[in-house]
């Protein structure tokens, strides 16, 4: 199983609320909806390619986990549907965390060692989308292998970014980028080899 993050990210980094101006308010942000103007045709082709190939299973942190379920629960539809197919790995420090969603699993404890586990063991790809403070958490145990990221031509100045100060350093390897008609850059990166991360 290859672990594979989709994310929008501005200029600046920022990933928070990409989609409704409601859908992450945390910490006062109002900017949400940000990428709403810049979706086009070679986009949406992209993210079903991507998201077509998650015969693995989708990897979510507690909080992108619930405000997906709580969202698309009101919505309905095709979306919905295949979510609620899909099977759904939900990292928590809570050992009491309820996973509402059928197909749901539970993973608690040594998370980058539950991740590394599945990978040895299990066929396909896991995509991680949202889940910040998961992917941050897993950088430095080197269990992602690939960034699918799409780069808005927008900064914000404010937002929560998803690669913080603190990070654990690391090099990619940029493996193929694509234009959108709106100047959304879409960049799949792998981790460059490990001694070439440590310079």
């Amino acid at each position: 199983m290859r672990v594979v993050v989709i994310n929008h990210v501005t200029l600046d980094g920022v990933f928070q609320g990409p989609g409704r101006p409601d859908e992450d308010t945390r910490d006062g942000f109002s900017r949400g909806g940000w990428s709403a103007p810049y979706g086009d045709e070679v986009m949406g082709r992209k993210i079903g390619q991507w998201l077509g190939r998650s015969d693995g299973g989708l990897l979510f942190g507690r909080w992108t986990y619930e405000q997906l379920l709580s969202y698309w629960n009101l919505q309905g539809g095709q979306f919905k549907d295949a979510l609620i197919r899909a099977p759904k790995f939900v990292a928590s420090t809570n050992a009491e965390t309820r996973l509402d969603w059928p197909n749901s699993t539970l993973l608690h404890g040594d998370i980058p060692a539950a991740i590394a586990e599945l990978r040895a063991t299990e066929p396909g790809d896991l995509v991680v989308m949202g889940s910040g403070q998961l992917i941050r958490s897993l950088l430095p145990h080197r269990v992602i292998d690939e960034f699918v990221l799409f780069i808005y031509p927008l900064v914000l100045g404010s937002g929560t970014r998803l690669f913080g100060q603190e990070d654990h350093a690391f090099k990619l390897r940029l493996v193929e980028s694509t234009p959108t008609t709106t100047g959304v850059i879409i960049a799949r990166y792998e981790p460059a080899a490990e001694t070439d991360a440590d310079e």
